[in-house]
């Protein structure tokens, strides 16, 4: 398994090389909110976006299942045998081992470093949507904005490709309000948009929006 799911047990090990293998194409729903949960997956390669929508289209990033992860939602749900209370989306193509729930019921007893892994990763998640929820309780939309631009310019090199309704979703909130904001952004010539672009013009004056005193 890929370093961030750390289990050299035994047990475990016989487990994974007995475990059936799906792959998944991008863009396809790995499982819609209400869906029963029926087994425990863990990702080996890809990223699948785990995501709340509310009826009216609006949709939040709730945390992404990356390669050597499980699904802290499939897991709460394996254990308190409830069904999905979001969906989750394949970003990319995803390569995942799928345990029963039996299976997984058996290395959480019978596996101390199985189970130490599984609960290890929920905490982890624990805290990111803690951090979510201050962020979007509490956080100003043009900081939080600024962030975001400041984290992707730094992978794609000042420029960030996605529409203003992808970031609206990462940022929990709707595309008019990113639009708007990036419009004033291009008016302080922070910023350059063209269609589904987002060029960085001036690091400093984001970086000093983000750290000026609120």
């Amino acid at each position: 398994m890929p370093q961030a799911f750390e289990c050299d047990d035994a047990l475990w090990l016989m487990q994974e090389a007995g475990a059936n293998t799906v792959s998944v194409p991008a863009g396809s729903v790995i499982f819609h909110d209400g869906d029963a949960c029926n087994t425990y997956v863990l990702v080996t390669s890809g990223s699948i976006r785990v995501q709340k929508n509310d009826p009216n289209g609006r949709e939040i990033l709730l945390y992404r299942v990356e390669e050597g992860q499980n699904c802290m939602l499939t897991t709460i749900c394996v254990l308190g045998k409830q069904p999905y209370s979001a969906e989750g989306v394949a970003e990319t193509d995803v390569e995942m081992l799928v345990l029963s729930i039996s299976a997984f019921d058996e290395m959480l007893i019978k596996s101390a470093s199985f189970r130490q892994c599984v609960m290890r990763n929920i905490g982890r998640r624990i805290s990111d949507l803690m951090a979510l929820l201050e962020d979007v309780a509490f956080g100003r939309m043009d900081v939080r904005l600024a962030k975001f631009l400041l984290k992707y310019q730094q992978e794609n090199k000042g420029l960030i490709c996605c529409t203003h309704k992808q970031i609206a979703t990462e940022l929990g909130t709707v595309r008019e309000v990113i639009s708007r904001l990036l419009k004033d952004f291009e008016r302080k010539t922070w910023v350059n948009l063209s269609r589904n672009k987002v060029q960085i013009l001036d690091i400093e004056a984001l970086q000093n929006l983000v750290a000026a005193p609120r």
